[in-house]
Formats: C-alpha cells, structure tokens, sequence
C-alpha cells in the first residue's frame, strides 16, 4: 500500500475495495494532463477540498483553475472514509481550545464548524446529490464512568458558552436512555449528542462535488501525479509524467496522501494515520432488535483509540478504527479481526454475523491537533482533518478560494497560522506506535 512517509509519490494506484465502491459504478477517468498548459490556481489533488476549491474559485470568484488527481477521484480519503459530517475536524475540544487561546476565538472555530455541516447540507441539496443522508444526529459515547463525567462537562460546556438561539447546541444522554432509545452498547456509560451531524454515502457526496465542478468548465486532469515542482519567474511548474501545468497560484489539498518530500511549505508537518474500516453484511429484522440498533445515527466512543460506527441505509454496521501504523503492514488482516473483536463486545448478539468489506485508508494529523487552512504568497494548503474532514473540508475549500482570491478570511488559528513543524520527524512512526500502546493501556485501564 502506498505511504506517504515511505513513497515518494502516490501515482499508479487503484481503488480500495471499500463498501462504498460496490454501490457506485465509476465514471470513466478525465483525461490525463498532457503537453504544456496554463492555468491561473492550479490545484493539486482530486478530494473534497480540490473539487470545492475549484468550485468556489469558478462560481464565486470567476477564476481559472485546473485540478490534478493522481490517480482517480475517489482514490483518497474522500472515498474511503466513514461518511460522517460532524461539528469538528481536528482532536481539540472546546474547551481546551479556550485555554490554548479565549473563548472568542473558540466560539469564532465552532461557529466555523457549524456553517460547514451546513454547507455540506446545502450543496446535496441544491445540486440535488443523491448521497443517502440519513437522520441528523452525532452520539458521542462514554466508554467508562470517567468518560461519563467529561462528556457531561463538555455538553454543559457547550450550552452555557457556545450555543446560540439558532443553534441546536448539544444534550446528554443517559445509559439507560442511550441503550433503549438509540443503541443497546454493552460499553456505553451515557452519551453526548449533537443535533447537526449526520451520515451519508462519502463516494456518491465526491462523485456529486465533481460533476458540480465540470459544469463549471473546470478542468479536472485524473491520472496526473505531480512528479516535480519547479518555481521561477514568480511561476510555478507542476510537471506530470506527460504534461506540464503552468500556474501563477497553487493549492495542495492531497491532505494525507501528500508525499514525504512534495514542497517546503508542508514537509515534515503532518503525521499520516491509517484508519481501519469493516463492514458487516446485512441485519435481518430480528437481528436488528435482538441488537437493539434503534437509529442511524453517526457514533463514536470516548477512547484514545476511538471506535465509530453507523447503521448503513441497507441496514448493515459500519465499524470503524485504528489500522496499522506502517503501510506494509496495512493488508494484515489482525486489524480487521480487532475491529470485529471490538464490534462484539459492543453488540454482542451480532458475534457470528460475516464482515463482508474490510479496507483502509490514510488520515493526517497535525501536531497541534487542529487543521491548518493556509495560503501565503500565491501557495495555499489544507491539511490535519484528522479524520473529520467530510464537513470541514468544504468549509476549508470556501475559505482557501476566498484567500487566493484576495479576501480577508476570519481571525482564526484555522486561517492565520501555518503548520507547525513535528519535532524528531524521523522517529513520528516510532512516537506514533509508543502513543498506540499508551492509549491501549489508558482505554483499559484509565
């Protein structure tokens, strides 16, 4: 499996075998770039973010842009993720960011996040993508009584300083009422809910993104890895295996499918994660109510090494995890047989049901946990969703056109500061595989 700390570049690759492939038929790719051409932004990577920026960019700003994908849109995380648009990218809760900066700042990030599960929902519905949402609604579960206690603590966090009148704001939920009412968890001690996040198909919501940019007129170019990068005479050549793109700006949005070595601006500055995804085949009636899965909700847990999952509309169960921490590593099949280790012990009257999909995928980190949306001089980036990307990355692509385009975007950490540098970054592998055994024995034990 290509890795980014490892390749050099990821060209030459196929889909992954995800459940989300077997329920879309793949367009057939755009034409490779090829020859010499020009383009006044040229964007560097065929995920959400590329598709939206290309998009704001045409719509909002009449300028020029050409998108470059590697290999095929869908390649990357965009189409292998676990489809949930949620209030938050990042690791950083609230009020944590509060104490790293003041609650303005922080009530300037989630009014950020709440306008982009809005967008997302907006653009499905005004170019009528049929994406599968399904019913709002984020659970975060406590997985022990002292997650109990934070989750209360941070739904009273966020009424008392974030919530608006026209905002849904967040609602505690008991053991008891979580297991009759949504999910009977056999690892839940009480939930957090958010009313504004919901689940959907996340290759059908990419495919969407990119006929709304070709209706545009924008170029996509699929099939064209940026091989080298060469800046002179205040332009930027992005040379491919059979053409040559001539831009006068240039975002990179690969997020964590960037390579080890692609540009200064972003080398050694993000940590690519693998997440681990399993899908069962479908619940029968009875296995449903034997289950007690009562909603589609999106959920996830409270651990370090976090579980999340989702009741498919096909009425499958969607689980999702770590993977392994070194791309070789990423087909053992011990990462899958974990997930359906855990999957049981959550539910356990679903022990004998099949897994029919298992696949894998790369998410980045930034080292101060938060995403980083940063343009300087003509050269713009969007990295660090870490994992939560689907919702703000179209808020991210909004606020990257409007930059390139000369506008002043909010007074935020998201916008005004570039990525920090990770320390050691030789040994982010090692750090990463302590920090895994770390958070194993604090999910156990802590």
């Amino acid at each position: 499996m290509y890795d980014p700390l490892i390749n050099s570049h990821p060209n030459n690759q196929t889909f992954a075998p995800s459940y989300w492939a077997s329920t879309q038929a793949l367009p057939a790719p755009t034409a490779a770039l090829s020859g010499r051409q020009q383009t006044d932004v040229a964007i560097v990577g065929g995920g959400y973010t590329g598709l939206l920026t290309a998009y704001y960019l045409a719509t909002k700003f009449n300028i020029d842009c050409h998108v470059l994908e590697a290999n095929q849109v869908g390649f990357g995380a965009s189409a292998r993720n676990a489809g949930f648009v949620l209030k938050g990218s990042g690791r950083l809760g609230y009020a944590a960011m509060t104490e790293r900066w003041d609650l303005a700042t922080t009530k300037g990030i989630y009014d950020e996040f709440t306008q982009a599960v809005a967008r997302v929902d907006g653009l499905i519905k005004q170019h009528n993508i049929a994406c599968e949402p399904q019913e709002a609604g984020y659970l975060k579960v406590a997985h022990n009584p002292k997650a109990l206690v934070t989750l209360q603590n941070a739904a009273n966090y966020i009424q008392q300083h974030l919530a608006s009148s026209q905002d849904s704001g967040a609602e505690f939920i008991s053991s008891q009422d979580f297991r009759s009412q949504y999910l009977d968890h056999h690892q839940a001690f009480g939930a957090l809910r958010l009313k504004d996040g919901f689940g959907l198909n996340p290759l059908k919501l990419l495919l969407g993104y990119k006929s709304m940019v070709q209706a545009q007129g924008v170029t996509i170019s699929e099939k064209s890895c940026v091989l080298d990068w060469i800046e002179e005479g205040g332009k930027h050549r992005l040379i491919t295996d059979k053409g040559e793109l001539i831009a006068n700006k240039v975002i990179m949005v690969g997020n964590a499918y960037t390579p080890k070595r692609f540009n200064q601006r972003i080398d050694d500055k993000f940590l690519p994660i693998l997440s681990n995804v399993i899908v069962t085949e479908p619940l029968t009636a009875q296995e449903l109510a034997e289950a007690g899965l009562h909603t589609h909700q999106v959920t996830m847990d409270t651990r370090i090494l976090k579980y999340y999952y989702r009741l498919l509309p096909d009425n499958r169960l969607l689980f999702g995890g770590r993977g392994a921490v070194w791309g070789k590593d990423a087909a053992n099949p011990v990462y899958g047989e974990r997930l359906k280790m855990a999957l049981n012990k959550c539910f356990p009257s679903l022990t004998s049901k099949a897994i029919a999909y298992n696949w894998t995928g790369w998410i980045a980190a930034a080292m101060d946990d938060m995403p980083h949306v940063y343009s300087k001089d003509g050269v713009g980036y969007s990295l660090g969703y870490c994992g939560a990307g689907v919702s703000f990355s179209s808020q991210a692509a909004y606020r990257l056109a409007q930059s390139i385009a000369g506008e002043t975007l909010p007074n935020l950490p998201l916008y005004q500061q570039p990525l920090p540098k990770f320390p050691f970054t030789q040994a982010r592998r090692l750090g990463q595989w302590g920090y895994y055994h770390y958070g194993w024995l604090k999910d156990r034990f802590g």
